[in-house]
């Protein structure tokens, strides 16, 4: 059995980060959203190009939308403020007309309920309007001291009631007149402010549609111009490659055309047509000899793993052993602990029967002076 040595565990380690670094390399190569090498990258500049558009007319268009959005809010907040104060107007000229014209003292049954009519009713004697005790004998029957007064009194009020009638019937018909010019000139004034608001709309909204179509405008000639001059420096590149490979010999075989400027183990790429039959052969015995050293590797992990099996095993029987031979010796001494006890029981036993056999042969008071003898 091998024994694990600190030198085979940094061995060990160092292969397992190896592994690791190569998985991430691995993950980063064949990760074809991450990986950029083989891409369109003018197809993609243009994606971006045309989001950028996108995202800007968007923008434009959202910014419009915003401010169409927050002169709709001031209209209806203008109306809105304009109908609470009519309103409130209105309430206000009803509370006056109610507290100028419509007092409880004109009402024609208020000398009913009139909580000071004891204090405004005259003497007894003086008139038979009030109520007097059947004992006083100021009021008869049949008789009216106050006829002819009272008669003309309520003719006169019933003509001051009918010309104070005829005063508030046209002064409300005045102040609803005048209400309603009010509310007509109001409701004028806000069709004005109304149109004035939504000329300003549709001025706004005709100068961002200008301002949408002169960014789409521009957007377009932009593209447009890039256009022409990315197809411009693509044809010149391409006459620049004609140009290069009918001057140039970039077809030659040579291995001295092949070789760059840092020296043989640098090539260049539009030169290169393949490795020669040395570098074949050398790479195969590299890649062999790769091959042969990984599987020395494994085989010496394969041997190391079973080596710690083993280990393990033994280690696990070694244990078991061990139990069990802790186990054997705990019974053995539970069985001579057992046997022990189970002697003194017996001798006990014998003892308490030889006693009981002395106690019954013996007199009493000679029995107990043997067992006070003893005791001492």
């Amino acid at each position: 059995m091998s024994v694990a040595l600190p030198r085979d565990l940094q061995r060990e380690a160092a292969l397992a980060r190896r592994r690791h670094t190569e998985q991430l390399r691995q993950k980063r190569v064949f990760n074809a959203r991450d990986r950029i090498t083989g891409g369109d990258t003018q197809a993609w500049n243009a994606q971006v190009q045309e989001q950028m558009m996108r995202e800007a007319a968007e923008k434009t268009r959202e910014e419009a939308f915003a401010a169409e959005i927050k002169q709709n809010d001031k209209i209806t907040c203008i109306l809105e403020g304009r109908e609470r104060r009519d309103r409130k107007s209105l309430c206000r000229a009803i509370n006056d007309f109610q507290q100028t014209f419509q007092k409880p003292e004109t009402r024609r049954e208020f000398d009913l309920s009139d909580p000071q009519a004891l204090k405004k009713a005259l003497p007894a004697g003086i008139s038979d309007d009030g109520e007097n005790a059947v004992i006083g004998m100021h009021k008869f029957m049949g008789e009216d001291l106050k006829f002819r007064e009272r008669k003309k009194f309520q003719q006169e009020q019933n003509r001051e009631w009918s010309l104070q009638q005829q005063q508030e019937w046209e002064k409300a018909r005045a102040d609803h007149k005048m209400a309603e010019d009010l509310y007509t000139q109001a409701r004028l004034q806000a069709d004005e402010v109304a149109l004035h608001l939504q000329k300003l709309q549709l001025a706004t909204q005709k100068a961002v549609n200008a301002a949408v179509k002169e960014f789409n405008k521009n957007q377009a000639m932009e593209s447009a111009k890039r256009k022409r001059q990315e197809k411009k420096q693509e044809q010149e590149d391409n006459l620049y490659e004609i140009s290069t490979l009918l001057h140039r010999d970039p077809f030659s075989e040579s291995p001295e055309q092949m070789s760059g400027s840092l020296g043989p183990c640098h090539v260049i790429p539009s030169c290169w047509r393949g490795m020669t039959q040395e570098q074949l052969q050398e790479a195969r015995l590299t890649q062999k000899q790769q091959i042969q050293e990984k599987q020395r590797l494994q085989e010496e992990e394969h041997q190391r793993n079973m080596d710690w099996d083993q280990r393990r095993v033994q280690r696990a029987r070694a244990t078991l052993l061990q139990e069990r031979q802790q186990q054997r010796l705990q019974r053995d001494l539970r069985r001579a602990l057992d046997s022990s006890n189970l002697g003194l029981a017996k001798e006990q036993s014998s003892q308490k029967k030889h006693n009981e056999e002395v106690y019954k042969n013996q007199p009493t008071g000679d029995y107990f002076a043997q067992f006070n003898t003893r005791s001492r």
